[in-house]
């Protein structure tokens, strides 16, 4: 090795004191390290599984990547300790000595047979010194094979804390989420709620396959669930990808609430069905009342369009029994959508048949309303005094007439309110007059 000649300067003793203690204190690190990866349990794990996908890949590369790991080590070891073995000839070292310790720790004194390769199962993580250039061996300085290691090392941990990461995150929730989805589907069981017969049914059967096949697929191939963090070089950085894990622990979840919604229903069901019982009592009454009102209308009042009152729906009826015999036959899944419906309806119902009395009942409204303005003028008027005024007793009188007359025309009605009212303004706001017949003179000249 002494024929080339030392790479620079030779360096003194202590400089190469010093040069062996860094390399000493790197060989103890690495040594550490390799042994670290070889116990490690992600590693562990990746030799015993039945790898697919990239993860196989990987981890093929990987397994070269630590065989040739191995073998730099061990040619690193022998180096240093043929160093430390020149350094000890003599405690103070000769030119000679110096000479050859300076080519050992400077120069590329560290040969690695290309055999090393092969041997590891050459494939496409073997080292690029090495691969395709056809050498028997390549040569390596100690500070350059440290540097080595150190890449291929971190390639390696990456891909052997990335999958322990996945498999230690993953599985473990699934299994997690399998369980309450077992005590779901046990639940939804016994309310009725059972696959293809309910959405929640094919829900359930649909949530299962998908987990089955998702723990399958993180055990085989863990680092198809691993996503790289942005700008991170360190090993292992990044986060398991819990995507497909987090919708369908979701779509678990709107089961339950949809199980939970029919277990309430089951708790409920009877009160429910006596409410919508009194509901749809009450709409059928108030149409009925409706109707007997249209009769009194179309006999007291004239001239007027009354709207025709409908009969109760008896779908609702025909509903409000399929509810029951729900509820009687325990289909507690069937009967919690009806049962919403119906509500639903039922108040619907309510509402129509008392917009029907509504509009049914406007014209006696209508005349009552007229009622009370007339008698509310007379009072007026008479609190000033024309209560006897001739010519508002005979439009007062022709007003009533017609307001308490059947059937009553409500447009002649309300024109002869209005004449009343108007001749009662008249009279109110005109000046007062203490001469006799003051306002029977400004009639006749009107």
């Amino acid at each position: 090795m002494g024929v080339t000649g030392p790479p620079g300067p030779v360096m003194d003793r202590d400089e190469v004191d010093r040069a062996l203690a860094r390399l000493g204190a790197e060989h103890e690190a690495i040594e550490t390290s390799l042994l670290a990866l070889q116990d490690h349990a992600g590693r562990r794990l990746l030799e015993g599984a039945e790898l697919t996908g990239v993860t196989k890949e990987r981890w093929a590369c990987a397994e070269v990547s630590i065989t040739l790991l191995w073998a730099y080590f061990d040619a690193y070891t022998d180096a240093l300790r043929g160093a430390r073995d020149i350094r000890s000839r003599r405690r103070w070292s000769s030119r000679e000595d110096l000479v050859e310790l300076t080519e050992l720790l400077r120069g590329e004194s560290v040969t690695v047979a290309g055999s090393v390769a092969g041997a590891a199962g050459a494939g496409p993580a073997t080292d690029p010194a090495l691969h395709g250039t056809g050498r028997l061996s390549h040569s390596f300085s100690l500070t350059g094979l440290v540097d080595r290691m150190n890449e291929l090392y971190a390639s390696s941990l990456d891909m052997v804390v990335t999958a322990d990461a996945v498999w230690s995150a993953l599985p473990a929730r699934i299994d997690l989420l399998a369980a309450e989805l077992q005590r779901t589907r046990a639940l939804a069981h016994s309310v009725g709620v059972r696959p293809g017969e309910h959405p929640a049914g094919d829900d359930l059967e649909r949530i299962t396959r998908t987990l089955t096949s998702l723990r399958e697929q993180v055990v085989s191939d863990p680092l198809a669930f691993w996503v790289r963090a942005q700008g991170s070089s360190a090993p292992g950085g990044g986060r398991p990808d819990t995507t497909v894990y987090d919708r369908e622990a979701r779509a678990l979840e709107d089961v339950r609430r949809e199980i939970d919604a029919v277990l309430t229903v089951r708790q409920d069901a009877e009160q429910r069905l006596v409410r919508l019982r009194d509901v749809l009592s009450r709409a059928d009454r108030t149409l009925a009342e409706a109707r007997t009102a249209r009769g009194e209308v179309l006999a007291k009042i004239a001239a007027t369009e009354v709207p025709v009152v409908s009969g109760p729906p008896t779908v609702l009826q025909e509903q409000l029994a399929t509810a029951s015999e729900y509820r009687r036959q325990a289909q507690w899944h069937r009967l919690s959508p009806l049962l919403e419906s119906l509500e639903q309806k039922a108040e619907d119902e309510l509402l129509r048949a008392r917009e029907s009395l509504t509009a049914v009942t406007q014209p006696l409204a209508v005349r009552a309303e007229l009622r009370g303005r007339i008698d509310a003028y007379r009072a007026k008027v008479a609190r000033h005094g024309l209560a006897e005024d001739p010519f508002l007793i005979e439009r007062y009188d022709a007003a009533r007439r017609m307001l308490w007359s059947a059937p009553c025309d409500l447009r002649v009605a309300e024109q002869a309110v209005l004449r009343y009212q108007q001749a009662a303004a008249e009279l109110l706001t005109a000046p007062r007059v203490p001469e006799q017949g003051g306002p029977q003179d400004r009639r006749g000249e009107q």
